[in-house]
């Protein structure tokens, strides 16, 4: 099992954190989401088939594209 936080600079409200939580959540392998909109960061919890690079991928899509490490 992976876990990763990372920011998100377009987080604005509970709405954004509830889209990027039903977007990442259809991810197989993708175990846990939580999120913070006053920290506007996410927090994922993932394993195999699920990547890193994929969540990026499903999070482009949506406009939410994650700071860079």
């Amino acid at each position: 099992m992976t876990s990763k936080t990372f920011e998100v600079p377009n987080i604005g409200c509970a709405g954004c954190v509830q889209a990027i939580s039903n977007e990442l959540s259809e991810l197989e392998g993708v175990s846990s989401i939580s999120g913070d909109v006053g920290s506007k960061t996410m927090h994922v919890e993932y394993a195999p088939p699920a990547t890193w690079e994929g969540i990026v991928a499903t999070l482009k899509e949506i406009d939410y594209l994650p700071v860079a490490d």
